[in-house]
C-alpha cells in the first residue's frame, strides 16, 4: 500500500486554520470528497460556490480542505462544516451525478 500524505490546498490555508479552530467546538459534519471518482461536471460548484471550486485538472476541489494523497494523486478531501452549511453541501452532494461527495456526521458515519 502506498503511503498517504496530508497537505493543504492552495486555496486558503489561512481560512482553513480559522475554520479548523472554530470547528473544534462547532463542527457537526464533515464533507468527504472522493476526488478520483469526480468527472468534473461542476454541479457542486454551481450549487455551493462558497465551498467548491473547479481546479486546473478539470476536477472539483473543496476549498480549504485537508487533502489526502497517494503519491501525486489526490485521493480524498475532508472539511469540517457547521450545521448552517449542511443543506448547501447536501444539495451539492445530491447534484453530483457520480456520488463522489459524501457528508459524515460528528461520529464520522456517512449519512450521504
Amino acid at each position: 500500500m502506498k503511503s498517504q500524505e496530508v497537505i493543504f490546498t492552495k486555496f486558503s490555508y489561512t481560512n482553513f486554520k480559522y475554520r479548523q479552530e472554530i470547528s473544534r467546538s462547532m463542527a457537526k459534519y464533515t464533507i468527504d470528497h472522493d476526488r478520483p471518482t469526480c468527472i468534473g461536471c461542476a454541479a457542486c460548484e454551481a450549487v455551493a460556490p462558497k465551498f467548491w471550486v473547479m481546479s486546473e485538472d478539470g476536477k472539483s476541489d473543496v476549498k480549504g480542505s485537508k487533502i489526502i494523497k497517494e503519491g501525486e494523486e489526490i485521493k480524498q478531501e475532508l472539511l469540517d462544516i457547521e450545521e448552517a452549511d449542511y443543506q448547501e453541501n447536501k444539495d451539492a452532494a445530491d447534484a453530483c451525478p457520480v456520488n463522489c461527495i459524501h457528508i459524515l456526521d460528528e461520529n464520522k458515519k456517512r449519512i450521504i
